[in-house]
């Protein structure tokens, strides 16, 4: 009976849909009506509201509108959506300032002698504005107010002009910042725990063991990843757009002839060009730079992005008029002058101390209040001047609402969904299709194609993402990333837009395009760009570095970059230096030989044994390397032929978990059973003797030998692993005494001017007062801690002060302890200022060496180099299925 409300539910939400009732109420209300239908129903019939729901209890579903308020609006760590009014507000300004206008004419101008010329304009300009404003309406609009006419009047195709405006109109929703992306970072943060809790359950079931490795699991996506993993694809996107119009051009130069400039091309030309292009562009490059350079967080990006747009919009607003352009230099001024300031003082008003500290933060504040000034200008104008500002918050605020209500609704409608047990049936579905994660992939993307035809991008993100993303993250056999994911889902619900009958690009060019462009001629040219969309989609699908590398190569060259040590990161790593020890072991030799002829006789005698068992474990990297590549190259070997035994492994695994689900169904039925329904109990039993001969001829599948190959390849997984994990040990050993060793002779100054403490330490053990004594050597303990190396010294002067404890302080001991410290100390600074000068230019030389190899796990931060392989090498996805 689940199954019959869960369709009544999809029923209800695709009648209210097409009826035209506003997509906010009719999410939430076909989920209170279904729920409310099953509990009637179940009152009526079972004596029970909650009989016919899969899980949980009408009062439960019904609450869920209430929860997932609370976690939109009150959930901190969900502040992402933060950003969208943010975006929503500096589009609608670009767009109501005209600004569009403008680049629109200038590009024209720019691009309309060449063949295709006035067409790739139009496209080019709906990329910077889907850069700058993302606002799908806005842009179709005003390009189709703007660029269709001058198109169609230079006898361009009428369908090639539709689509080509319809297209690049739509382009705002995967080139970042997009407000599709924002929402699918936020659906996909909580699809993720999800796959995550899956994969862990798969993982035990399948191993045994109760936690499985990091490495295996699978990674948020912010929106900051989102915006930086559509960037590529956006501009792929765009590519294919302008390849197609100028090859059709070229084919059939009558379908977009060129459009010769009236006007020179002199300086004057260019100068208005810059004028106009270099403002929306400088916007881009703050509003993405300072995200893809870990300045700003997204929610801060989209704040600069806002003010930009409003101090753009004021300047262009009042165009012609005295001061035009005053709020636009102040401000850019007043940017360039914090700047300056900045490199040149610490500013932290709760740290002045010097005559410097008030003078930096003197300047700061005067260039603070002239930016806030020429903000203030700005937004006086726009609110003065056609009261733009005014009405730019009042459609932020309806758009804004808007997103918020669907997201609230279809949050509840998705918790019916679970409720009718929609969630399991649709994993069932998609886990029990044959060919694995791509059969699954393509079905999902080809659903959420079809349903484009009929819902907008929001809907979808918000109803169907959250029901099948989990399922296509938890795989393990293409193991994708969640931007790729997310990017991937953008691009097909792009589409969503030029799809009739409710595309809703169509119905913004219609509203705008003059009485001779028909409507199927629309229709007509939004196909051609539907077909290029889809070659986008499987350009990307096909190699994932597109989406993967920026996302990968920011996070390792960002401030908070993981360090090299990082278990995710050691596949790609030592790929690495794998190939970079096949090139230079001969330097890396040659380097150990050099090294180890370097005097060592005055070294501490411990340090010259660390020393040469490190160059013994150093020497030894190579016959470690060798290890691995033979214990990966047998493991690769059995693979071959053990890789599709386990497919069908993990796929009757899969069946058999639908098939116990459906016996516990069955055996719940025949519990909840009277003792008068003989009949009914009589088939339910027939029903689980077929459930339980069907799990048996499941199990037959893989019986016999299977338990010994699984037994073999986890043998040969764990040598692999084991010879990884020696390899690793013994690099770190072979260079850990290099970095101990640096930060002692380092700290040498430091142990040098500790010299005069000693006598402080002499003076406090002569003290009467013990507790003053212990206290007086116990910082300057604290002081020696500092040093590195300084732990024999240390402990000298720790017992001494121990010496002193008690009623009956033994002095002459303490003293005595304190006169072995001080030969020590002075032992030490022996050789350590003669390995300064001797000793530590040869460690620098060999250290030079080897850190990007040998001892690149122990290092802080890779190197820009390093982190562009390794994000390279992780950009691409990796089947991890044969261990789960």
């Amino acid at each position: 009976m689940e199954l019959f409300f869960l369709a009544l539910l999809i029923f209800l939400m695709i009648a209210a849909l097409t009826s035209g009732f506003p997509v906010a109420f009719a999410l939430p209300g076909s989920a209170i009506l279904a729920i409310g239908v099953a509990a009637f129903c179940g009152l009526l019939f079972e004596g029970n509201p909650d009989a016919y729901f899969a899980q949980g209890s009408a009062v439960q579903w019904l609450s869920a509108g209430v929860t997932n308020f609370r976690s939109l609006y009150w959930d901190v760590e969900r502040d992402t959506l933060i950003a969208i009014p943010l975006f929503i507000f500096m589009g609608i300004m670009l767009q109501r300032s005209n600004i569009a206008e403008d680049l629109l004419v200038a590009m024209a101008q720019l691009f309309g002698p060449m063949p295709g010329g006035l067409g790739i304009s139009v496209v080019l300009v709906g990329a910077l504005l889907a850069a700058t404003t993302g606002i799908v309406g806005a842009t179709v609009i005003a390009m189709g107010l703007i660029s269709l006419p001058p198109m169609l009047r230079n006898n361009y195709s009428k369908p090639l002009a539709a689509g080509t405006i319809c297209a690049s109109g739509t382009l705002g929703q995967i080139i970042p910042p997009s407000i599709v992306l924002i929402l699918l970072a936020d659906q996909l943060s909580n699809a993720t725990d999800q796959a995550s809790t899956a994969r862990k359950a798969e993982f035990k079931e399948a191993t045994g063991e109760f936690s499985m490795p990091s490495i295996f699991d699978i990674t948020s996506a912010s929106a900051g990843d989102m915006f930086m993993g559509a960037f590529l694809p956006g501009l792929v996107l765009v590519a294919i757009y302008v390849m197609y119009i100028f090859g059709r051009a070229l084919i059939r130069p009558q379908d977009a002839p060129p459009v010769p400039y009236d006007g020179e091309y002199d300086r004057k030309f260019a100068m208005r060009i810059v004028l106009v292009l270099v403002p929306p562009l400088t916007l881009i490059f703050v509003v993405l730079g300072s995200i893809i350079l870990g300045v700003a967080t997204v929610n801060q990006a989209g704040s600069i992005g806002a003010i930009g747009a409003m101090v753009m919009g004021g300047y262009r607003l009042a165009k012609g008029k005295p001061h035009c352009f005053t709020p636009a230099i102040l401000s850019v001024a007043s940017i360039v002058a914090l700047v300056v300031i900045l490199s040149f003082y610490d500013i932290n008003v709760k740290k002045i101390q010097t005559t410097d500290d008030v003078i930096g933060v003197t300047l700061a504040c005067i260039a603070v209040a002239v930016l806030l000034y020429a903000i203030g200008w700005s937004a006086l104008r726009a609110y003065k001047i056609d009261n733009t500002l005014v009405e730019v918050m009042i459609d932020t605020a309806k758009i804004t609402s808007m997103v918020f209500i669907i997201l609230i609704g279809a949050a509840m409608l998705t918790s019916a969904f679970r409720g009718f047990g929609g969630e399991e049936f649709v994993k069932h579905y998609l886990t029990s299709l044959p060919g694995g994660f791509w059969t699954q992939f393509i079905v999902v993307m080809f659903v959420i194609f079809l349903l484009g035809f009929f819902l907008d991008f929001i809907e979808i993100a918000v109803v169907v993402v959250p029901i099948v993303a989990p399922i296509l993250l938890a795989d393990p056999e293409a193991n994708i990333t969640a931007v790729w994911l997310g990017v991937m889902l953008g691009l097909n619900m792009q589409t969503s837009f030029l799809t009739p009958p409710f595309g809703f690009a169509l119905f913004y060019l219609r509203g705008v395009a003059p009485p001779e462009l028909k409507t199927l001629e629309i229709y007509r040219g939004a196909a051609a760009f539907i077909v290029l969309q889809l070659v986008g989609l499987v350009v990307v699908a096909n190699w994932a570095p597109l989406v993967n590398y920026l996302p990968y190569r920011i996070s390792l060259t960002s401030e908070t970059a993981p360090p090299p040590v990082n278990p995710r990161l050691q596949l790609c790593l030592e790929e690495h230096k794998f190939a970079y020890y096949d090139e230079n072991q001969n330097v890396l030799v040659a380097a150990m030989d050099e090294f180890s002829s370097t005097n060592m006789s005055y070294l501490p005698q411990d340090l010259q044994d660390r020393f040469d068992e490190s160059l013994d474990k150093a020497r030894a990297t190579f016959d470690r390397v060798d290890d691995v590549r033979g214990a990966t190259s047998e493991l690769d070997a059995y693979i071959v032929d053990y890789k599709p035994l386990h497919r069908v492994i993990r796929s009757v695994r899969r069946q058999v978990v639908g098939v116990d689900r459906e016996i516990d169904d069955l055996n719940d039925d025949l519990n909840g059973l009277g003792d008068n329904e003989v009949d009914k109990r009589a088939s339910i039993e027939s029903d689980l003797a077929e459930k339980e001969a069907e799990k048996a001829s499941l199990l037959a599948q893989i019986a016999g030998d299977v338990d010994e190959k699984q037994q073999r390849y986890r043998e040969l997984y764990k040598a692999q692993q084991k010879s990884k994990s020696q390899y690793r040990r013994n690099a770190d050993e072979a260079y850990e005494i290099i970095i101990e060793t640096r930060a002692v002779l380092d700290a040498t100054d430091s142990l040098i001017e500790f010299e005069s403490r000693f006598d402080d330490v002499a003076a406090a053990i002569q003290l009467d007062d013990n507790e003053q004594a212990m206290d007086d050597i116990k910082a300057t303990e604290s002081e020696l801690g500092l040093v590195a190396g300084a732990s024999k010294i240390k402990s000298k002067i720790s017992k001494a002060r121990r010496a002193l404890k008690g009623d009956s302080p033994d002095r002459d001991k303490a003293m005595g302890l304190l006169v072995e410290a001080q030969e020590l100390y002075a032992e030490e600074v022996r050789w350590r200022t003669r390995a300064q000068s001797e000793f530590l230019p040869a460690l620098e030389q060999y250290n030079e060496v080897v850190k990007s190899s040998i001892g690149l796990r122990l290092q802080k931060r890779l190197t820009k180099d390093q982190a562009h392989e390794v994000a390279s090498c992780q950009a691409n996805h990796r089947d991890i299925s044969l261990n789960f």
